[in-house]
């Protein structure tokens, strides 16, 4: 089953609205979210306008996939970079009906994983942990192996990393 909501102007053949979201049929094809689903009352007057409503639109999609982009970046390494790509979704789903459910999908997800690590027993989370200490030390061994240690690190440091680590 399908969710369409159809105008309520809408006679036998509806018009193409100022931002494009109907076809002939009078369907919003769920692309972009609703005017009157806005909130702010400085985008519904970006919106009244087709020019700035498109160069609005492009305007959030190309921030969106600059902070997604960078944050598939930095998933590799340790830090922010999955806080990163969803803070790209977020900027999307501010403006695209697909983005909000992707969002949505994901914020279900992280929910029913941490319901289920916080139910686990304490012997489960310590593995859940060992398992993110063992994947963020690979990630920065794997770094500095093929980019080279930083010359800001001591020199204690920096020997033991040489020989023990063997990075």
């Amino acid at each position: 089953m399908t969710d369409e909501r159809v105008p309520e102007n809408s006679g036998a053949e509806a018009s193409k609205g100022a931002d494009g979201l109907q076809s002939g049929d009078g369907v919003d094809h769920h692309v972009l979210i609703d005017a009157e689903d806005d909130d702010w009352a400085w985008r519904r007057r970006i919106r009244a306008n087709p020019t700035s409503a498109k160069v609005y639109r492009v305007a959030v999609f190309l921030l969106g996939l600059v902070i997604v982009v960078v944050g598939l970046l930095l998933i590799p390494f340790p830090g922010p970079g999955w806080l990163i790509v969803i803070g790209g979704l977020v900027v999307w789903s501010s403006e695209f009906e697909k983005a909000q459910s992707v969002l949505e999908f994901v914020k279900k997800n992280l929910r029913l994983w941490e319901e289920w690590v916080r139910r686990q027993n304490i012997v489960v989370k310590a593995l859940v942990g060992l398992i993110g200490i063992v994947f963020i030390a690979t990630v920065l061994w794997l770094t500095f192996h093929f980019s080279g240690i930083p010359g800001f690190f001591p020199d204690w440091l920096v020997d033991w990393m040489r020989t023990t680590a063997r990075v």
